[in-house]
Parts: structure tokens; sequence; C-alpha cells
């Protein structure tokens, strides 16, 4: 297909992301040429190509990677974790199951010692896998948690915390504690339109305090890198971020309220295709239709 083809049919198109499908224009990564390694604090740092935002530690006595893309992009990844090391990865973690985060687990099956995200994590990717037929590309969890888990490798110590429901039921902060780098995944989108996957148990009133306590317990030194970022926006910040993201969610529960109070249906919502959030115009871009459909859905089943 030619470049020109290709872009037409993804403007076209829509992928699927896990178990959601995601219109064309929210993953225009997929144009990006190259994949991209940067270092962030001490041996912690990102690698950014297509899909969710990549963490990685390399060290001469460990290495640790946080979510996985796909599996192409993946298989860059190691392609330039080669350039720098050779051993084994020790660790690999899913900050939650959706496809653009633990698609590219397959290309560590024979190169990592031990992976590990939260239980209802492994549960989603199970599922999700099952019901698409794609068992044989997955690389699941080994080792789950419950509400944190932590180990050391090399000079790091990475611990993973959960604070309930938000982008899914699924979703963990992975914290680098000597760095003080954490990566949030998805409950972390910088300014764009999050994915709110309801399917997989979501919960938008959740997600604001999961934010909420996660702040608490990191410091205001922390570097928290995200999941996804609105085009031109950095993929990692600090904790004002957070203030940002639950604005945006409690302002998007305020509007989908006060139209249900009206009497829309979630058809009618829709149909009027409201570009910005009142009081959170700052996330632009394509996807408002998902937040409106989560919300909806959580007002008249009374989450909120």
């Amino acid at each position: 297909m030619s470049p020109l083809h290709r872009r037409q049919f993804l403007q076209t198109s829509t992928f699927a992301i896990g178990s959601t499908l995601v219109p064309a224009a929210w993953l225009q990564q997929l144009l990006a040429p190259a994949g991209e390694m940067k270092i962030l604090r001490n041996n912690v740092g990102i690698f950014t190509e297509r899909g969710g935002t990549i963490a990685w530690m390399i060290d001469k006595e460990g290495l640790v990677v946080v979510d996985t893309q796909f599996p192409d992009t993946a298989g860059h990844l190691v392609e330039e974790i080669r350039k720098q090391n050779q051993r084994r990865v020790d660790l690999l973690v899913n900050t939650h199951h959706h496809g653009d985060h633990s698609g590219g687990n397959i290309a560590f099956k024979d190169i990592v010692n031990k992976v590990v995200a939260h239980k209802n994590s492994r549960a989603n990717q199970e599922r999700v896998a099952i019901g698409a037929k794609t068992e044989d590309k997955q690389l699941y969890p080994d080792t789950t948690f419950d509400t944190k888990w932590s180990q050391k490798v090399g000079s790091e110590t990475i611990s993973l915390h959960y604070y309930g429901p938000g982008h899914t039921n699924g979703d963990a902060f992975v914290h680098f504690e000597n760095a003080n780098v954490v990566h949030c995944g998805d409950l972390m989108f910088n300014r764009r339109f999050p994915n709110i996957d309801k399917g997989a148990g979501a919960s938008i009133a959740n997600w604001i305090e999961a934010l909420g306590k996660a702040r608490k317990n990191f410091d205001k030194d922390t570097l928290y890198i995200f999941g996804h970022a609105a085009d031109g926006l950095p993929v990692t910040g600090t904790g004002k971020e957070f203030a940002v993201m639950q604005n945006y969610l409690s302002k998007l529960l305020k509007f989908v309220k006060k139209e249900v109070k009206a009497g829309k249906t979630k058809e009618q919502l829709i149909a009027s295709k409201p570009l910005l959030i009142p009081g959170a115009e700052e996330f632009k871009g394509a996807g408002i239709e998902r937040s409106l459909n989560a919300a909806y859905d959580e007002v008249v089943e009374g989450k909120q």
C-alpha cells in the first residue's frame, strides 16, 4: 500500500484496541516512521512509536519494561535495548490490558523472566483474547497483585499501586522509586479525549478519586509518564496535570448529568455533536463520543 493510500485508509477506517473500536483519527501515530528512546532520570526512560507510551529501565544489573505497544513496535524496542544490554529482561509490567499496551508482550516471550499486572488486567486480557480468538498471540502476566506489589531489579525498586477502577478495572501506577518516575498508563491522557472502557469495569467517579490518591502517595518531585497525549503535547509531566485530568472527568460527569436531567437519550446526546466539554475546553481532538457514551451509562446506572 502506498503512503498516500495508507493515509487515506487510516482516515476512513477504525481499529480495534483491546475490546474497543477506536477511530483511525485517534491513531494517527500509525504514520510515525520509527520509535524513539528518550532518557528521563537515572536509568529510566521512555519509548514512543505507536500506541501507549512505553517506559524502560536499563542498567548493568537489570532490565525493566512497562507496557509493550504492538508486536512490531515492541520488536523495535527490543532492538534498541539490545544495543545497550544483552541480558534477559528481568521484569515486564502491563499498566492495563488494552492491545496498544499489552499486544507487544509476545515479542518478549523468550527473553523475559517475569510478567506482572493487576489481577483484573490479566483477566481482561484473557477475556478479550478469547473473544477475538487471538490467544496464540498473547503473553499473559504470570504474576498478579491486588493493591500493591514491589520488586527490586538492579539499582531500582519497582512498585505497583492500584486504587480501584478508573480507565478500566485493572489500571496500575508503576513507580520507579529511586528515579521517582511513575508510569500512569491510561489513567493519564494529556489533554486528549480519553478512552473510558466501561466494558472492562471503568469508573469515571472512582478514576477522579484514584488520581487524587496517587498524587498524595507520590511527591512534588515525581515525574509522570502519561499513556497518551494530544498532538504536539508531551507524554510526561508533573502532578499538576492530574488536576487537569480530574477536572475533565468531573466536568464530563457534570455536563452529562445536566443533559440526562433535561431528558436527552444517549443517541440524542451523541447526535448533538458537542466538540468540547464545558469547563474543560483544553481537551480536544477526536473521540469525545467515547467519553459521552461512558459518562451517560455511568450517570444512568447511578454510579457517578
